[in-house]
């Protein structure tokens, strides 16, 4: 069964917020979890999301279409990257959640795939 993991963290504001040694231990701590998701034939796809400065918001107000500069929800965490994995069931989505290494920093939010666009058609 396909599982999104979703992690939510602090963004960073400011250049130089972190520095270079940080920003290169977190990036090495994600390589490896990929690494290890890809290894054990579970990854499908990981993303790192744009900041959300980038984000453009689409929201339905009666009939009209209204398009906004930024993310909907303001809060402390911001959804900074996805990993979806194909796994048995949630008890093993949830292992493999807990070793992603931004849980020390933010929720950790880990939902099934309801459907899914494949090879020109959706499967379930």
């Amino acid at each position: 069964m396909r599982y999104t993991i979703l992690l939510h963290y602090p963004e960073m504001m400011a250049q130089g917020e972190l520095d270079q040694a940080a920003i290169e231990q977190g990036q090495a701590a994600f390589t490896r979890y990929a690494t290890d998701l890809d290894s054990a034939g579970v990854l499908i796809s990981a993303e790192v999301l744009a900041p959300t400065s980038a984000t453009t918001t689409l929201v339905s107000v009666g009939e009209e279409l209204r398009i906004q500069d930024g993310p909907f929800a303001d809060t402390k965490e911001k959804l900074g990257g996805i990993f979806v994995i194909d796994v048995g069931d949630l008890d093993a989505a949830l292992g493999w959640a807990k070793q992603a290494p931004s849980v020390q920093w933010g929720p950790i939010e880990v939902r099934p795939t309801g459907t899914y666009y494949e090879n020109g058609a959706w499967t379930s």
